[in-house]
């Protein structure tokens, strides 16, 4: 197992890991590191970090241990530094570049200058290099940076009255919308949800997790909803308190608006919601219904059952009462009586006839009035 350490650089809130091939190292000592190609020194923050070797052999090794000599060195090229920023802004005016200087510093072996600033839009420094490195007599680095990153290196309050965020313990910027305020019910205006860099504030996303699990289990604003009250509609959602305001109509043309709490409301079924005392209702229905086809013997056929065939033939056989309000509205017909009286009728069509003859379509012919014989003329 590999140790690890952490450093810090001196604005620099972010923690860097080297291997630690120091043996005599406590917290708050300061080190020399090279981060990508620029040497300067850092502050250990944290010792005895256990690593597998897999994940520790693409970090590099500190330099050294700085002593009160390179301490003594690195204040005095840091405050060199601040210095020339006024000559730096000086120049960029001059060649009419919109930029906003925010540090610059020297690498430790005084072989580079790193200058960061911030823009609203791309610009092109190359001029302004040659002008620095003639400044400077050495190589010079410019490096662009956003609204967020410039108040993480030079702080500030927030409008909450605490130091930002980005200032004091965020590392890394998460993804900010402006649906994470909706979701909140907060103002949209500019100047109640953007920070002091501009931005939407970072702490948005803090609570938008949370606040969407909530809404999950809460009706949608206009919606219908059943209450245990009656039907009405969603007006309002309290987030916080877990209660859902709905209008009904009370009576006549008035409405009434009331509270209820989550509780009283069950979960989304069909696009509407049902309140948990109708929803009780249906189920004890449910377990009436269950306890009745439990009690009825379904193992055997209905034939078999005792008493069917006497109640098949008494509802059969129960005449018709008009005025009868149990009565089941509908008559008893002895289908084959009405046959046979059809075929009694002389040349009757309706169903078979007497000697149970049928009638060819066939044979007959529509220009003849009989079968195989001419139609009857006469003069008139």
């Amino acid at each position: 197992m590999q140790k690890i350490v952490g450093v810090k650089r001196f604005g620099d809130r972010d923690t860097y890991f080297f291997l630690q091939n120091i043996e005599d190292l406590s917290l708050n000592d300061r080190v020399l590191v090279q981060f990508d190609e620029f040497e300067t020194i850092a502050m250990v923050t944290k010792l005895n970090i256990e690593a597998e070797d897999s994940k520790a052999y693409e970090l590099k090794t500190l330099k050294r241990k700085a002593t009160e000599k390179d301490i003594q060195k690195y204040e005095e090229l840091a405050k060199k530094a601040k210095d020339k920023l006024p000559e730096i802004k000086k120049k960029s005016l001059e060649l009419g570049l919109m930029m906003k200087f925010i540090s610059a510093e020297y690498s430790f072996d005084e072989s580079k200058v790193l200058i960061t600033f911030s823009s609203e839009e791309r610009v092109d420094f190359r001029a302004l290099l040659k002008e620095l490195a003639t400044m400077f007599k050495t190589r010079i680095e410019l490096k662009q940076i956003g609204q967020r990153d410039e108040v993480k290196i030079c702080g500030g309050v927030g409008p909450c009255g605490e130091q930002c965020c980005c200032a004091r313990f965020l590392k890394n910027f998460d993804h900010v919308t402006v649906k994470m305020a909706k979701i909140q019910g907060l103002s949209l205006a500019p100047t109640k949800i953007n920070g002091i860099c501009g931005r939407l504030m970072c702490c948005l996303g803090y609570e938008s997790e949370m606040y969407e699990q909530m809404l999950a289990k809460m009706p949608k604003v206009g919606s219908s909803i059943k209450t245990p009250n009656g039907f009405g509609t969603v007006v309002y959602n309290d987030i916080l308190r877990e209660r859902v305001s709905v209008k009904r109509q009370a009576d006549g043309d008035t409405f009434v608006v009331e509270d209820f709490s989550l509780e009283d409301i069950d979960a989304i079924k069909n696009g509407t919601y049902v309140s948990k005392k109708a929803e009780e209702n249906k189920t004890k229905e449910n377990e009436e219904r269950l306890s009745q086809e439990k009690s009825f013997d379904t193992s055997k056929p209905l034939s078999e059952k005792p008493n069917f065939k006497k109640e098949r033939n008494d509802f059969k056989n129960k005449p018709y009462e008009k005025n009868n309000k149990q009565g089941f509205g509908m008559e008893i017909v002895d289908a084959e009586a009405d046959v046979k009286k059809l075929g009694d009728k002389p040349n009757g069509f309706g169903g078979h006839s007497g000697d149970k003859k049928r009638f060819n379509h066939k044979k007959f012919n529509r220009n003849k009035n009989r079968f195989g014989q001419k139609p009857e003329t006469g003069n008139k």
